[in-house]
């Protein structure tokens, strides 16, 4: 039995959830979990069929992408997923999706900003367009790496996707639910050609606040509720 087990587990009942969701498809996507206490995660396989996964499959990568332990070829943004697990320390999870709505507001270049408060206090102050650059490559491993410095926890990747993060995988999970939500309601309201409502600056601040707090405990090692 492999120490990894658990975390390779987590990882294929995790995907297979997201694709009954329906916020990943076919292959598309990719989701990784820290490993603890190493400089690794697990990560899904380039190219495979979700629901024929295994926990045999998933690959436990090093973050200098050396194959610690697997028979298939790691996801092609395995690259991306080291390097924001190396500049986000609060980071434990990540899911990158093709989800629809989210996915469309990439292709008309539309920053989501603070609308409703759990956005903001999960989400960060805004969901940001991460400029295009094609996938599993040096480029979008460099762009991604510098955005993803100001601790928001979700962003869209031009003519791409989606990419969100959680201190555990449970949160990932719904910050991938809160950001589909936003991403609808926002495509809405442009299509009715009316002003798009914020919420008031200082409470999208005191929502933030909150969520830097947390990130702060989880890099130090300290953990927090789900739902705190």
């Amino acid at each position: 039995m492999s120490p990894f087990d658990p975390s390779k587990k987590q990882v294929v009942e995790v995907a297979q959830e997201l694709v009954r969701k329906g916020y990943l498809m076919a292959t598309g996507g990719n989701l990784s979990l820290r490993i603890a206490g190493q400089d690794a995660f697990a990560i899904t396989p380039s190219n495979y069929d979700y629901m024929k996964m295994t926990p045999n499959d998933v690959c436990i990568l090093g973050f200098d992408l050396a194959l610690l332990e697997g028979h298939l070829k790691p996801s092609v943004e395995s690259a991306m997923h080291g390097a924001i697990y190396q500049v986000r320390r609060d980071v434990n999870a990540i899911v990158h999706t093709h989800q629809v709505y989210a996915s469309a507001l990439t292709l008309i270049k539309a920053p989501i900003p603070a609308l409703f408060d759990e956005q903001a206090r999960f989400l960060g102050r805004s969901v940001e367009i991460i400029p295009y650059a094609p996938s599993g490559t040096g480029f979008l491993k460099s762009a991604v790496a510098k955005h993803v410095r100001n601790h928001n926890n979700a962003f869209m990747m031009q003519n791409h996707g989606a990419l969100v993060f959680g201190h555990n995988m449970e949160r990932a999970i719904h910050n991938v639910e809160i950001l589909e939500k936003c991403s609808l309601a926002y495509l809405l309201a442009i299509c009715s050609e009316r002003n798009v409502s914020k919420i008031p600056l200082a409470v999208r601040e005191i929502a933030f606040s909150k969520l830097r707090n947390d990130q702060k405990k989880i890099a130090k090692g300290g953990s927090v509720t789900s739902g705190e």
